[in-house]
């Protein structure tokens, strides 16, 4: 009985015995003590994430070169590099469409493109519209729709219009919708917003479809 209880003694929870576990333990050390006199894997060198990239971007009509971190999305380099603050700021996840600039002639999100990604493409913003002090044609257009309330999302809201006329000069009203669907605004005048994008395709045609 003695000996019974001094083998029990000798296990540890688990079913493993103290002298397994030693033995593991030094097993251990040695592959430890073995893999230390492995020589070091060479260290590659990683690219800081702050260094500075020199970008060429086409912004309506014209070269801009610019010094931007490569994390950088084309809405923070467009406001505070480049002062084109026609550009909103808004959710800053692909949500409202406030910060909507055509890149190649398509709408598209700058919270959501990276600087980098732009070089190389043209850039149209809100103030690229503008024939100096003159309004473009989407711009008239909300004006005399009365299209906007508040007016923070109006921006984004006339280059969604924009991008959708320079594809399909003359839209149909579903058409105008789903141009535009991207584009929240709180305030709500959704139908003044519609029927500025179609007085718009209006003015484009009797102009010959001059922007």
């Amino acid at each position: 009985m003695a000996e019974d209880s001094e083998h029990k003694d000798c296990i540890i929870h688990g079913g493993i015995s103290r002298r397994g576990f030693l033995s593991s333990v030094g097993t251990g050390a040695v592959l430890s003590a073995t893999i230390k006199d492995l020589p070091a894997a060479p260290v590659q060198e990683i690219e800081a994430a702050g260094n500075p990239v020199t970008l060429n971007l086409q912004v309506n009509g014209q070269t801009r070169k610019v010094q931007v971190e490569s994390r950088w999305n084309l809405l923070y380099v467009l406001r505070e590099l480049l002062g084109l603050t026609g550009t909103k700021i808004g959710c800053e996840r692909g949500e409202c469409g406030a910060c909507t600039v055509l890149i190649d002639g398509k709408p598209r999100y700058a919270c959501m493109t990276l600087a980098v990604e732009a070089e190389g493409h043209e850039i149209t913003t809100l103030e690229g519209l503008m024939d100096g002090e003159k309004l473009g044609t989407v711009q008239q257009a909300f004006v005399e729709e009365d299209a906007f309330q508040c007016g923070f999302c109006t921006p984004g809201q006339i280059m969604a219009v924009e991008g959708l006329l320079r594809q399909n000069p003359n839209p149909t009203f579903e058409q105008i919708r789903m141009g535009v669907s991207g584009n929240l605004c709180r305030c709500g005048p959704y139908r003044n917003i519609f029927n500025a994008a179609a007085k718009a395709a209006q003015l484009r045609g009797r102009k010959g479809g001059e922007l």
